[in-house]
């Protein structure tokens, strides 16, 4: 059995971790108000702490340097390719002018 995943939004995110850097709340009291688990809490806390800026990218969304290294493996990976078929197209001329 598949169970759906919540997903919350970003401000939802910001306004959670609000309510405790802010207005005062125990992380456990926020997340019952708020029906979601507390660890989740603590995560989006810490997330947001350490990211500010760039914390809840999104659903499928990524920070810059993780984009960045998909984007160089993604090359890296085509000129492997390319280089692996050059390699064959030199041992079959070489092959063929003898």
């Amino acid at each position: 059995m598949t169970t759906e995943r919540k997903s919350y939004s970003k401000q939802f995110k910001i306004d959670a971790v609000k309510l405790v850097t802010e207005q005062g709340y125990r992380i456990t009291e926020a997340a019952r108000n708020l029906a979601i688990n507390p660890n989740i809490l603590r995560r989006w806390r810490n997330q947001l702490a350490g990211e500010s800026d760039q914390a809840f990218p999104g659903k499928g969304h990524m920070t810059t340097a993780n984009e960045e290294l998909n984007r160089l493996r993604k090359e890296n990976k085509r000129l492997r390719m390319e280089h692996e078929i050059l390699k064959k197209a030199a041992a079959f001329f070489a092959k063929e002018s003898m």
